[in-house]
């Protein structure tokens, strides 16, 4: 009797668990597949706008969970986005509130995401101003060395070094980077995104061979 007690227990305690994190997997889900949508499918113009209606549904799901990495992941990621749509008068300030996002889920769990808030960090620092602002490409490599220990196969990871690759002149690695990108595995519910990153991926690879 008490054996059953217990597995009762158990299940009661994995199902509340599911439970809790339910709405914020489908919370990051949504994020992410809007996110695909506004940068992949979305007319430039139409760009900036989109991307700070995003913005405010991003920091929702982060004030409604506290201390949660995840969130805090892609309300970075999708600010660091909208920066790189906005004015050189807003970009700044922009990028820096992402960074911060992005050091802060860090912070929490570096693993979180497989590694995501080290990728986007990574990216970050390569592709804002090295000067006057806070780019630095040996900040970004570090970054993204480390989100390749954690998802050594991942599509992000190797996209973003093979570009950092391309900014340093290393084109031999970077083709490296990119060829790996390419063969990664495909991501659960991340489709839209494969794709779109696949096609990225394809035109540096052509952009590189001067094609």
């Amino acid at each position: 009797m008490k054996m059953y007690a217990w597995l009762i227990a158990l299940l009661f305690a994995a199902n509340t668990a599911f439970a809790e994190t339910t709405p914020l997997n489908a919370s990051i889900e949504k994020l992410q597949h809007d996110w695909a949508k506004v940068y992949y499918q979305t007319p430039e113009k139409e760009k900036e706008a989109a991307f700070e209606k995003l913005v405010k549904e991003a920091h929702e799901v982060t004030t409604a969970n506290p201390g949660r990495a995840e969130p805090l992941i892609w309300e970075g990621i999708i600010t660091s986005t909208l920066a790189k749509y906005q004015s050189i008068f807003s970009a700044g300030g922009t990028a820096k509130a992402a960074r911060d996002l992005l050091l802060a889920a860090e912070k929490i769990d570096a693993n979180a995401l497989n590694g995501s808030a080290l990728t986007s960090l990574g990216s970050l620092y390569y592709k804002v101003p090295r000067f006057g602002s806070f780019g630095d490409h040996d900040k970004a490599r570090e970054y993204l060395e480390r989100a390749l220990k954690i998802n050594p196969d991942g599509i992000d990871p190797n996209f973003f070094m093979g570009e950092l690759m391309v900014e340093r002149g290393e084109k031999a690695k970077a083709l490296e980077y990119f060829k790996k990108a390419l063969n990664a595995p495909a991501r659960p519910s991340r489709e839209d995104a494969d794709a779109g990153r696949k096609a990225e991926i394809q035109d540096a690879i052509r952009k590189m061979e001067g094609k």
